[in-house]
């Protein structure tokens, strides 16, 4: 053990799956496992989730992915184009692991063709000493005008620059919004939205920080 309440390891489930001796599906999942002393329970409970979802993924990729791969292959083969070979990556971000806080984020990247692949982004954060994820409205003091706060914040960053979302962007943040889509950082709380929710495929997940301040707690004080 470090100096840290909770330390994490990296687990990987990983593949190429061929057809025809052709390989069409290669997939890398990594997930957490965490261990500590002190909070024993929740982290069996977290590694019980994380594990669900890594093997979720992978029979997704096994049974639904590889099949779409084939089926892609017969067409090209059928139509003298290149086979092209899909692709799976899931990894992990811890971003806070303090006190009895835990946070981290899952990207899931495929591509299955065309131009680009696509990332579809994953959030929880944890408190321990509850074996309980935690809400975004706990981490505000102003709870009945929290949402109003955040989109204040997030419109000021944007208007920093607004060439790099679309246009009505003013209403997508709204209307895309999701209370699931945050994690914590030693920073402050960071909200994000998934690719072309509020900008172009170019701009990536667009994220936004929310600093601590007098309305925003540190996820440190949950533990006391």
């Amino acid at each position: 053990m470090d100096d840290k309440l909770v330390t994490v390891n990296t687990l990987i489930l990983q593949d190429t799956m061929k057809y025809n001796g052709v390989a069409l599906l290669a997939y890398r999942i990594e997930y957490p496992e965490f261990k500590s002393v002190i909070y024993r329970k929740a982290t069996a409970k977290m590694n019980k989730f994380y594990k669900d979802k890594a093997y979720e993924y992978e029979k997704y990729y096994r049974k639904v992915l590889f099949n779409m791969a084939v089926e892609q292959y017969k067409y090209d083969m059928q139509n003298g184009y290149p086979v092209r070979e899909f692709d799976a990556v899931v990894e992990f971000n811890v971003t806070y692991n303090e006190f009895c806080i835990v946070s981290l984020y899952t990207d899931e990247y495929e591509y299955t063709g065309g131009a680009h692949g696509n990332t579809i982004r994953t959030s929880q954060t944890w408190n321990l000493k509850e074996q309980r994820t935690v809400k975004l409205s706990e981490l505000f003091r102003i709870q009945l005008g929290y949402r109003i706060y955040i989109f204040k914040i997030i419109s000021e960053e944007i208007r920093k620059d607004e060439s790099i979302y679309f246009p009505d962007w003013e209403k997508l943040v709204i209307q895309t919004f999701n209370e699931e889509s945050f994690y914590v950082t030693y920073e402050g709380i960071v909200i994000y939205y998934q690719q072309y929710d509020i900008a172009p495929y170019s701009s990536g997940i667009r994220e936004f920080l929310i600093p601590y301040n007098i309305n925003v707690i540190n996820p440190k004080y949950l533990c006391i």
